[in-house]
């Protein structure tokens, strides 16, 4: 049985409510990895390409407001 295979047999046998919990640890825990997995790439310049082209679409009016994206599907 691999290591995620007994993870997942223990959380299985949690009452509810622990369970919730390890599930709130493991959801901020891989928040905080993408967080910092976002922050490697712009300091690196991964995103440099991503950013710039976003900023010519900005300008040339390419783009509308998030509120008005997400009101009209």
């Amino acid at each position: 049985m691999s290591k995620v295979e007994q993870i997942q047999a223990e959380i299985a046998k949690l009452p509810p409510q622990d369970a919730r919990q390890v599930a709130q640890w493991l959801e901020e825990f891989l928040s905080d990895q993408w967080d910092k997995q976002i922050e490697e790439d712009a300091r690196s310049g991964r995103l440099d390409k991503l950013t710039g082209q976003a900023l010519r679409e900005i300008e040339a009016g390419e783009t509308q407001p998030l509120d008005e994206f997400l009101r009209h599907p």
